[in-house]
């Protein structure tokens, strides 16, 4: 079987570059080494990729995101993706992703919005013990916390991102999101009227250094 290599996130002083490793683990450290991975979650418009890849310069590790991985495994971007083939088998790309990830230590993992869920028969979305089991595994996670009317407004007029829903709001799927959010996250960062940069530096203060 053939497999992808994939695609690790470095900050240079003025951008981000995307490098192609021609392995893994070449650049992370394996799981049994003394570090540990920061799993960063949080709805859509959160910010969870910009904290990432600051945080990641800040503590020389690679930032790893399911989305951009999930790409990369797929081929295609998300949208097409889901339009061809539905959320339920993102999904298990997603699930796919994680196991992945959950091999290797001392990364940022930047997580997409619904990196916890599943979706039922009905097509519903549940809680997914499946995932939440890999994400508890890789390390602590971090959630960051905003105000559901203004990240439900941002993600509403995102066209590059797949609609979640047809059949509902994106306010009512992220308050469905929320006590999932709760229960899975081992630190909450709030990120309202505060700076990306000031985010960042509370998680190396209460996270990163408490942990590693």
């Amino acid at each position: 079987m053939n497999h992808r290599r994939w695609p690790i996130h470095r900050m240079t002083s003025r951008y981000f570059m995307t490098e192609r490793l021609t392995a893994l683990v070449t650049s992370v450290r394996l799981v049994g080494s003394d570090f540990v991975n920061v799993v960063i979650v949080g709805m859509r418009g959160a910010g969870k990729t910009n904290v990432s890849r600051r945080l990641s310069l800040m503590t020389k590790r690679p930032a790893m995101s399911t989305d951009e991985l999930a790409v990369y495994e797929a081929g295609v971007g998300i949208p097409d993706f889901v339009a061809a083939r539905g959320w339920p088998q993102f999904r298990d790309l997603e699930y796919q992703v994680l196991g992945k990830l959950s091999r290797c230590d001392d990364c940022v993992v930047d997580c997409g919005g619904g990196i916890m869920v599943d979706l039922d028969q009905d097509g519903t979305e549940i809680l997914s013990d499946r995932k939440v089991a890999l994400l508890k595994e890789m390390g602590p996670i971090v959630w960051l916390r905003g105000d559901l009317a203004r990240l439900a407004y941002k993600a509403g007029k995102s066209a590059e991102r797949p609609v979640l829903d047809h059949n509902r709001s994106a306010m009512d799927l992220m308050e469905r999101r929320l006590p999932w959010y709760e229960e899975i996250s081992d630190f909450t960062i709030e990120i309202e009227g505060k700076s990306r940069q000031a985010i960042t530096e509370r998680i190396v203060r209460e996270v990163v250094n408490e942990t590693s």
